[in-house]
């Protein structure tokens, strides 16, 4: 920093902090000069030109708490000592941390200058010497494993009115992967629904009706994984060629291409081959395409290609049925109020009725006791007691939204405005509190945001709600919220 500037801006600060008690009508002045002298700690002048002021400040957050709490004082001070006319800038250094990024410029009235997204990395833990399952096509014929699971067949699939629609479709692709017009198909739902089961039943049939057909079910994770492999070998054509063989492409969680913007590229591509040549394509996620962010616009537009099919929780009947079927399949029967008790009492997911199943089913083997209707609320009560709260990212994400009354693709929106920047920089910092997910991770979940942005919203929050009483009453109320 150059030293005039630099004398110029501690002498502003002495002024600003002179003129606290004038400006603020606070009656602990002491309090307040530490809460100022904690805010500017990390504010830093960093050129003068031409009349034109820029500070440096950690994230947005701090450039509109600046403004909306000391812009009156701050233009006081410059123009006592640098005189009329200054106009000031912001560089938010909210990537900063990782080095690789410029920083945003942002004038007092907002307008920014977005920033380049990071590339993906390989994650932690991944190693780098998996055996390539990469081949050129026409040259070897190859055994691929398809990564389905047996179970997951349409024969084990409950239809029922939360899935029926996609259940139909599911079966018309299978005897006719490819030659549909639901190409791709867009599974999209809550948690534990069904839709990977779904997907896997048509890989099922396809191969049970086709043998020679190449069918492939992968998570999206899976396919990042593989393809930064490919690219740090620099083996991009291999791996695209191994996916230009496959017959039917089944794809889980799609969402999570989020922000890998040279993964989405390959993607791109491989998508439009497979469908110019009549393969099949089928992709899960828990969100409908519309609502899935920071992925590219030409590749939302091709999941709208074919057909998107919603599936919900299963409703009371749907519930009886999964319970009889998969009673029947272990050889128990269960009289009409116990039915009717169990899928009344279990009513979320698939995954967690199944579960509930299993462990009435583990309880009366081990303890050798016919099943009846107390047996039944005794397990389940117990479950209830011993089951903790599951707060997981999205359950953070549905709390902060009620709380501000505002929607999920807001929230994971790009939108620099307060309303929603702040429930995001809360939601980012109570992701980070409540659960293990690397500051990667959260970011990929609040829409495909970088680590180095999570990272500051983290600090951002937790400093700034020690000087702000607002932003400290919205982290009690909702540390409480959480926890309920």
């Amino acid at each position: 920093m150059n030293e005039n500037l630099a004398l110029v801006w501690e002498n502003c600060l002495h002024f600003m902090r002179d003129n606290l008690n004038a400006a603020e009508d606070h009656s602990d002045l002491k309090k307040l000069e530490n809460s100022f002298d904690l805010l500017f700690d990390k504010v830093e002048p960093i050129s003068l030109i031409d009349n034109n002021l820029t500070l440096m400040v950690p994230s947005d957050f701090y450039k509109e708490y600046i403004e909306d709490n000391y812009l009156s004082l701050l233009s006081a001070a410059l123009k006592k000592y640098l005189g009329k006319g200054v106009k000031l800038w912001y560089s938010v250094m909210e990537n900063k941390a990782i080095g690789k990024t410029q920083p945003i410029t942002v004038n007092m009235k907002g307008k920014s200058i977005a920033t380049p997204k990071m590339q993906e990395s390989v994650p932690p833990k991944f190693a780098g010497n998996i055996v390539n399952p990469f081949v050129l096509p026409g040259i070897k014929k190859v055994n691929i494993d398809s990564n389905l699971k047996a179970d997951f067949s349409f024969d084990n699939y409950i239809e029922g009115e939360s899935n029926k629609f996609a259940s139909t479709v599911a079966k018309s692709i299978a005897k006719r992967p490819g030659a549909t017009a639901f190409n791709p198909l867009f599974l999209h739902g809550g948690y534990g629904v069904g839709k990977t089961h779904l997907s896997h039943a048509v890989g099922l049939e396809v191969k049970n009706l086709f043998p020679d057909k190449i069918v492939v079910y992968l998570s999206s994770e899976k396919f990042i994984q593989q393809f930064v492999a490919a690219a740090r070998a620099k083996n991009q054509t291999e791996f695209a060629n191994f996916y230009q063989m496959v017959d039917v492409l089944i794809i889980d969680d799609i969402q999570f291409l989020s922000g890998k913007a040279a993964t989405q590229d390959s993607f791109f591509h491989i998508f439009d081959y497979l469908h110019q040549n009549g393969k099949q394509i089928i992709l899960t996620s828990d969100r409908a395409p519309v609502h899935v962010m920071d992925i590219q616009e030409r590749i939302v537009s091709r999941f709208k290609w074919g057909l998107t099919a919603e599936i919900k929780a299963p409703d009371f009947d749907t519930r009886k049925k999964i319970i009889v079927d998969k009673l029947d399949r272990d050889g128990i029967q269960l009289t009409d109020d116990m039915l009717e008790y169990l899928a009344t009492e279990v009513n979320s997911s698939v995954r967690d009725l199944i579960g509930v199943i299993n462990s009435v089913i583990a309880y009366s083997t081990v303890y050798k006791t016919d099943l009846s209707l107390e047996l039944l609320k005794e397990t389940i009560s117990k479950i209830a007691s011993t089951k903790k709260k599951i707060i997981n990212i999205p359950y953070i994400q549905d709390v902060v939204c009620e709380y501000f009354g505002i929607k999920l693709d807001q929230l994971l929106s790009k939108t620099r405005k307060r309303e929603i920047a702040l429930p995001r920089q809360l939601a980012m910092y109570f992701s980070k509190e409540y659960t293990n997910s690397t500051f990667a991770k959260i970011g990929e979940e609040m829409g495909g945001k970088d680590h180095s942005t999570v990272m500051y919203a983290c600090e951002t929050i937790k400093d700034v709600s020690k000087i702000d009483k607002e932003i400290k009453k919205f982290v009690k109320d909702l540390n409480e919220k959480i926890k309920q």
